[in-house]
């Protein structure tokens, strides 16, 4: 089970990986990889990144995708049109960035399927902080 991190900016998608991997405690992680930016370190979001670090994480168990922004969104939902672009049981995850990142890296860390990562990471929602 592994976890990408999708967003505009290639810094944001690192730190929220070191941050989750940080919170996600010792022992044993599931891979996160973070897929940020444009290849030229613009802004923006690129198929083929996101595409190469779903590869990256993908270890036969399914591949939870995280994104911060709508068009990220957009072009994770066309990579999972297209069918042949990210691994087998690749799923786009509706949660908060940064929450919902650190909850499905404990939970895949834990042995979590895809349906308990995606679950924990969108229960972050719910995360009160008063």
């Amino acid at each position: 089970m592994g976890v990408v991190l999708v967003s505009h900016s290639a810094a944001v998608a690192a730190a929220v990986a070191e941050l989750a991997r940080g919170l996600a405690g010792g022992g044993v992680l599931a891979p996160v990889a973070p897929a940020g930016g444009l290849p030229d370190g613009g802004l923006g979001t690129n198929a083929e990144l996101i595409a190469g670090a779903a590869k990256d994480v993908d270890r036969g168990a399914g591949v939870a995708l995280l994104v911060d922004l709508g068009s990220a969104v957009l072009t994770v939902k066309a990579l999972l049109a297209e069918g042949d672009e990210l691994p087998d049981g690749s799923r786009l995850v509706d949660a908060p960035f940064v929450e919902g990142a650190v909850a499905a890296l404990v939970t895949a860390s834990a042995g979590g399927d895809l349906d308990a990562v995606a679950a924990a990471a969108s229960e972050a929602y719910a995360y009160r902080k008063e």
